[in-house]
């Protein structure tokens, strides 16, 4: 709840900022009569309407879960994402439109130097906030976040590109150059659209994270228990910031209930300390086989019935496979 609480007013002061920072770029406009800076002004309206839109996802995220909805709200984040990917695609066309609509306009462009001031200012605090947005995004999970950063990434990257247009056209007076980095920039912002949506969709259709999961299994591997044989059945799902852990676990056949119970919690506690404590883990025990034995590291084990021959190290391979007899018999072939 606190990762949300997090999320949700970080998400507010960027709803906010954005507002500002659209009607600073429709004042460059105003001065300016840039196509360039109003294609970014565009894409502003585009940062102000997601923000909104991540503020009603986050808020539906937070809740906790109940009779309809048993592992959360989560998902409500992937769908304002999508929601924000289709928005920067829009804007992207509408760019191209009004590109294409002026491009034998014969409209000059004024005060450069003022829009220039107006719109590196824009730039900068863009930067700043996409930052602390990506930043917290990652540490708690969200997607809701993640894409809100990312989108003001690619705004102050668009933003650098106008400066830059903007610049050169108060030295050289090549004043088409407008129309030109306009019609950059709206490539730019459909690309990015379009990336946005991809991983929107992803986490819609619980795609498998293989950073996550990478990272997951060099945590088990570093961190081993001797009672850990083997783990299999990996799957991860991602609820908006919730991440949800379902594995099986092989531990010695004669440890009791609550002694694999315990095995269990030192799972837990070591997925809560590198994840975070929005973690849900399901994780259901098997007994050893002797089949097992030669790749189990316990030492003190007096029903062991054949002899060590190697550590088993856990890959994306092995770790995610569904059938413990064969993933153990393959590892113990191939030493």
């Amino acid at each position: 709840m606190q990762q949300a609480r997090q999320n949700y007013r970080l998400q507010t002061w960027i709803t906010a900022l954005s507002i500002f920072l659209f009607l600073a770029k429709i004042t460059a406009y105003y001065f300016t009569h840039s196509l360039a800076i109003l294609t970014d002004a565009l894409e502003s309206i585009v940062n102000v309407l997601a923000g909104f839109i991540g503020l009603y996802a986050l808020w539906v995220a937070a809740k906790p879960r109940d009779q309809e909805h048993p592992y959360g709200h989560g998902k409500a984040e992937f769908i304002s994402a999508a929601v924000e990917g289709a928005l920067v695609v829009s804007a992207g066309i509408l760019i191209i439109y009004q590109t294409i609509e002026n491009i034998f306009s014969s409209r000059t462009v004024e005060k450069l130097d003022t829009g220039l001031i107006l719109v590196a200012i824009t730039a900068i605090i863009n930067y700043v906030a996409g930052y602390f947005c990506l930043s917290l995004g990652k540490k708690n999970n969200s997607l809701a976040l993640v894409s809100s950063g990312k989108h003001l990434q690619v705004d102050t990257l668009s933003t650098l590109a106008v400066i830059a247009g903007l610049i050169l056209m108060l030295f050289t007076h090549l004043y088409w150059l407008d129309k030109v980095i306009a019609f950059i920039i709206s490539i730019f912002i459909l690309y990015n659209g379009y990336r946005i949506i991809r991983a929107s969709l992803a986490g819609i259709m619980d795609e498998a994270d293989t950073e996550l999961l990478k990272k997951f299994v060099a945590i088990l591997n570093q961190s081993r228990r001797p009672n850990w044989i083997d783990l299999h059945n990996l799957r991860i799902i991602k609820y908006g910031s919730t991440l949800h852990f379902d594995c099986h676990l092989t531990v010695p056949w004669y440890l009791n209930i609550h002694e694999a119970h315990v095995e269990v919690d030192a799972l837990k506690d070591l997925i809560m300390e590198a994840f975070g404590d929005s973690i849900e883990l399901f994780v259901h025990t098997d007994g050893c086989l002797p089949f097992g034995c030669p790749i189990c590291i316990k030492t003190d084990c007096d029903k062991r019935q054949h002899p060590f021959t190697h550590r088993l190290e856990w890959t994306l391979a092995n770790i995610i496979s569904n059938q413990k007899h064969n993933s153990n018999k393959a590892i113990t072939s191939n030493p």
